[in-house]
């Protein structure tokens, strides 16, 4: 099975939060109610510099996934 980079998410214990998941390495969880990231793996031994620029990259890539699916939901 093939699975989508990103996919949307809530939770009837956060009823105000929307989650993004990243399925993709690194895996991540972004709360859209405070922009708070939580890694679903150790990322130990990864070069920072480069992580932190690829998680620039994908934070960015998952607001544009959110936006186009609200996009979609609303026509």
């Amino acid at each position: 099975m093939e699975l989508p980079k990103f996919v949307l998410a809530d939770n009837s214990d956060f009823p105000d939060d929307i989650f993004v998941i990243h399925l993709d390495f690194p895996r991540f969880i972004i709360n859209l109610k405070d922009d708070e990231v939580e890694f679903m793996e150790d990322l130990e031994g990864e070069d920072e510099t480069e992580l932190e620029a690829e998680m620039e990259h994908l934070i960015t890539l998952a607001g544009e996934f959110y936006d186009k699916e609200m996009k979609a939901y609303e026509e």
